[in-house]
């Protein structure tokens, strides 16, 4: 899967909490919101010169809570093609381990291979 593709499935499968997802497909999409959202957050930054607090325009908060539902969708279908539940990224560092594991190969409880 290329970076177009992944892309598109990664919005196509906005809420689509079952099934499976590529390796590709998860890092693609990763990479993808990290592309997005760094340069957002700097454009869109505002610093309180009397606090040092730092706001961030609404455009920013849109685009993180837009993209957060298929950030989990996602991650959890990644989970999948492994064979584990989607309750696993949950478990900080594990599930970084879990994400690079290569797919489980054949037909598993959540469906057939997607490579």
């Amino acid at each position: 899967m290329n970076f177009g593709q992944a892309i598109s499935s990664f919005y196509q499968n906005y809420t689509n909490f079952n099934g499976r997802s590529r390796r590709s497909a998860y890092w693609f999409a990763y990479l993808f919101n990290i592309l997005i959202t760094f340069p957002l957050g700097l454009v869109t930054a505002q610093m309180d010169p009397l606090t040092g607090a730092v706001t961030y325009n609404p455009i920013y908060y849109i685009w993180v809570f837009a993209n957060l539902l298929p950030g989990l969708a996602v991650a959890v279908r990644r989970m999948h093609d492994i064979g584990k539940s989607g309750w696993f990224i949950l478990i900080p560092i594990y599930n970084i381990v879990l994400l690079a594991t290569d797919s489980q190969p054949g037909t598993n409880n959540y469906g057939p291979a997607v490579k």
